[in-house]
Formats: C-alpha cells, sequence, structure tokens
C-alpha cells in the first residue's frame, strides 16, 4: 500500500541550515564514538536515494575497530591521515561494478536489463559511476541528518584500499567519508560558491 507524502511542506529553516547552509566538512572529531546502530540509520536514509532504473550500485564499508582505520589510514593521502585517525568512523563508499545482477529483484518489471548491462560494459561503468556518485551524495546529507559532521574525501589510494578491503574486486572504491562530532577548530573558512547569475540559466 502506498503512502501520500506531503511534498508541499517541506523542511523548516533550521532544517534546511543543518543539510545545506551551515553545513561544513570537519577536518577534525571529538572522540565521542559513533555507535552501529547510528552508522545502520545513515544508509537506512542514504538507500532511498534516485537512481537510473533503480540500480543501486553503491556499496558501503564502516570502518570502526582501531585495526580497520589503521589499515585504511595507510591508504590515504599525507594530508587526509591525521583526520581520518581522529574520526570515530568512517565509510568507504564504492561501487560494485556487478550491480546489474541484482536488476530482476530490483526492476522486476524489466529483468531483461541485466543482460543488456551485462553486454555492454561503458554503458554498465558509466550507469554505475554516475548512480554510485548520485548515492554518496545522499550518504552526505544523511549523515548530517542524524546530527553528525562528514568529512568526505577523495584523497587516497583507490587500488591499495581495493586490494586491502575488497581483495576480490567485487568493489570499487570511489569516496572515504569520516563520520564524527566536530573537533578542535573543526572547520576551514568557507569558500565562495558562485552567484546565481554565473551558474544559472532560465527557458
Amino acid at each position: 500500500m502506498s503512502h501520500a507524502i506531503d511534498t508541499g511542506r517541506g523542511l523548516d529553516e533550521a532544517a534546511r541550515a543543518l543539510l545545506y547552509t551551515e553545513a561544513r566538512t570537519a577536518n577534525s572529531f571529538a572522540p565521542t564514538p559513533v555507535s552501529d546502530e547510528k552508522l545502520a540509520q545513515i544508509w537506512e536514509l542514504a538507500r532511498w536515494a534516485p537512481t537510473a532504473a533503480n540500480t543501486q550500485p553503491l556499496r558501503v564499508l564502516f570502518v570502526r575497530t582501531d585495526e580497520g582505520r589503521a589499515r585504511l589510514v595507510e591508504h590515504m593521502n599525507e594530508g587526509n591521515k591525521a583526520k581520518t585517525a581522529s574520526a570515530p568512523a568512517v565509510a568507504v563508499l564504492a561501487v560494485d561494478p556487478r550491480f546489474h545482477d541484482h536488476i530482476p529483484a530490483l526492476l522486476p518489471f524489466r529483468p531483461e536489463l541485466r543482460d543488456v548491462f551485462e553486454a555492454n560494459e561503458p554503458m554498465r561503468k558509466k550507469t554505475g559511476d554516475f548512480n554510485a556518485a548520485l548515492q554518496a551524495g545522499y550518504f552526505i546529507l544523511a549523515v548530517r541528518s542524524l546530527g553528525l559532521a562528514a568529512g568526505p574525501m577523495a584523497g587516497f589510494d583507490a587500488d591499495g584500499i581495493d586490494k586491502e578491503f575488497f581483495p576480490d574486486g567485487q568493489w570499487h572504491s570511489t569516496l572515504v567519508v569520516n563520520i564524527g562530532h566536530p573537533g578542535e577548530n573543526p572547520w576551514f573558512d568557507r569558500l565562495p560558491r558562485l552567484d546565481p547569475e554565473e551558474s544559472v540559466s532560465w527557458a
């Protein structure tokens, strides 16, 4: 049974600030733990992101132990090592190159699309990369919506992480997101954004 959603209501100003206008990328983290239950809540929200043909190619590895974090830090760029080491939880976001194997379950009225993707590797890669990136944006918003700070980073050795954590080649890492409560001096100065006149057109 479907539910009617009141899309006209919208979020209040405080919620919009939390997700967008006042949200910042954290660069240091307090030692306050982030529970496995809270991490599960992040994914419970993020998994509802829209994707083409409901393909859902994003996969998540939550790193929460000291041992796992030490293994991950080895593959971060030098400028990202300290902040990742200080984060109580870290998410490695990855693309599943075999995402299309799930299409018969995720798109039951067009199961044949699995074979279309199987036969077209360029289309499969483009679809996986784009839609995983779309899901990653929702993932960051989910972190923020639960009152946590997110520190997304692309500065890491992706091949090294893949060999360390996904040795059978089933996933390919694309983004690392530190998760926790802000620590000491966590924010850089706010950088400017393009004015609407420079980035928006109307037709």
